[in-house]
């Protein structure tokens, strides 16, 4: 018996229906806590950029929690939703309950939290030094190191703990980030790690300043200040990504970066800002 136009079609919705049920079962969706911004996804090893991410999300989706050292229990969220202006690009999803000390949530399996980073006093003279020299290379000859905050971690799950460095100074007092920068200013995220028996300084993300920006008419540079967020392993592979927010005077950025020893490659991304 020839199969009817019905048997047909219903035969397709039902390969829709499960194949749209799959693909949300392999996605895992990645938020920025605080913003609600949507990275994108995590999907069969590949990186999934927000908006298409959005179009397979299901009305509710359920996320773990992470702070900086600990999980912080789950919440769910509905389908993502533009920001209002000037983000009109920008992808968000509210999450309920709110978390006050999230930085990253991911809809995900296994433990994005391996190992646990160690703040570290950020006056140790041997980062200090190790700030100071790179600074140097960039350009500023007498550089004033001002260095906020120190984690070391495992990344790799080897045994072998990498030093995660911020370091930012604009010259102001209230810590804010000026519309123009000053001679000899910077803002950046290093990471230290041991390669072949010796220590290596990367750079995870910055800028450097070694002339005071001129201003012409109403100009501006919009310097920005950088800071990590988190450090988490965002696609269950055991080695863990790090995520590095910057901000300006009037709009921010936060990046997922994989850091190897021979390069730093951004995977997601997700801005918001004049």
């Amino acid at each position: 018996m020839k199969p009817t136009l019905e048997r047909i079609f219903a035969g397709l919705a039902v390969l829709l229906i499960c194949t749209g049920a799959s693909l949300a079962a392999d996605l895992h969706p990645i938020v920025e806590v605080q913003s609600g911004y949507l990275f994108g996804a995590i999907s069969d090893g590949k990186w999934i950029k927000a908006d298409e991410t959005a179009k397979l999300i299901g009305y509710e989706t359920t996320y773990r929690v992470y702070g900086l050292r600990q999980a912080l229990g789950d919440a769910k969220a509905g389908k993502p939703k533009p920001e209002g202006a000037p983000c009109e690009k920008t992808l968000a999803v509210s999450l309920s309950p709110e978390t006050e000390k999230g930085v990253i949530a991911i809809a995900a399996p296994w433990n994005a939290l391996p190992r646990k980073p160690q703040v570290t006093d950020p006056t140790q003279k041997t980062y200090v030094d190790a700030v100071r020299d790179f600074l140097k290379i960039k350009g500023i000859e007498q550089p004033e190191v001002k260095i906020e905050s120190i984690l070391r971690v495992d990344l790799d799950g080897d045994g072998e703990e990498e030093v995660l460095i911020s370091a930012t100074n604009y010259f102001s007092k209230d810590d804010r980030v000026p519309m123009r920068s000053p001679a000899g200013s910077y803002s950046m995220v290093l990471l230290r790690r041991v390669v072949a028996g010796k220590v290596e300084t990367q750079l995870i993300e910055g800028e450097f300043h070694t002339k005071a920006y001129v201003r012409k008419e109403d100009s501006f540079d919009a310097p920005n200040a950088y800071k990590m967020i988190a450090t988490l392993d965002l696609d269950g592979d055991g080695k863990m990504e790090i995520v590095v927010g910057s901000s300006y005077y009037e709009g921010e950025e936060i990046t997922i970066y994989r850091c190897d020893p021979k390069k730093v490659e951004a995977l997601l991304s997700v801005s918001c800002g004049a």
